[in-house]
């Protein structure tokens, strides 16, 4: 599973790659998070971003070969087993959920049983 290729990065994700140091740059002591809101804040106010849809279109089209690829060398094949595991997972939170209802219960049953036994 390790050998699957990656998702392409959006156009804005690639475009913040390559401005995020003059972002620092420009407002030095920025928090990481406050230069993501930043570079949020240019990418919509900028007009031309045909350059960097480009690149991502680039990038989507050599995943999709590269996705091809691999499963056609059988790597595809992992992905059903991941989804079962998925739904046994959900199973199993739910279970549980249950079954501390019933004891929270029997606590309070107990606690009632143990409060007509002191008086």
């Amino acid at each position: 599973m390790t050998d699957k290729p990656k998702r392409p990065m959006s156009a804005y994700m690639l475009w913040l790659n390559s401005a995020r140091e003059t972002i620092k740059s420009e407002n030095p002591g920025m928090k990481v998070t406050d230069i993501a809101k930043k570079g949020g804040e240019i990418w919509k106010s900028m007009k031309d971003k045909s350059e960097w849809e480009e690149k991502a279109a680039q990038a989507k089209e050599q995943y999709a070969k590269d996705l091809e690829s691999y499963n056609a060398n059988g790597g595809g094949g992992e992905g059903g087993g991941k989804k079962a595991t998925k739904r046994g997972k959900k199973g199993k939170k739910a279970a549980p959920a249950k079954s501390k209802k019933k004891k929270e219960e029997s606590e309070d049953e107990e606690g009632e049983e143990e409060d007509e036994e002191s008086e």
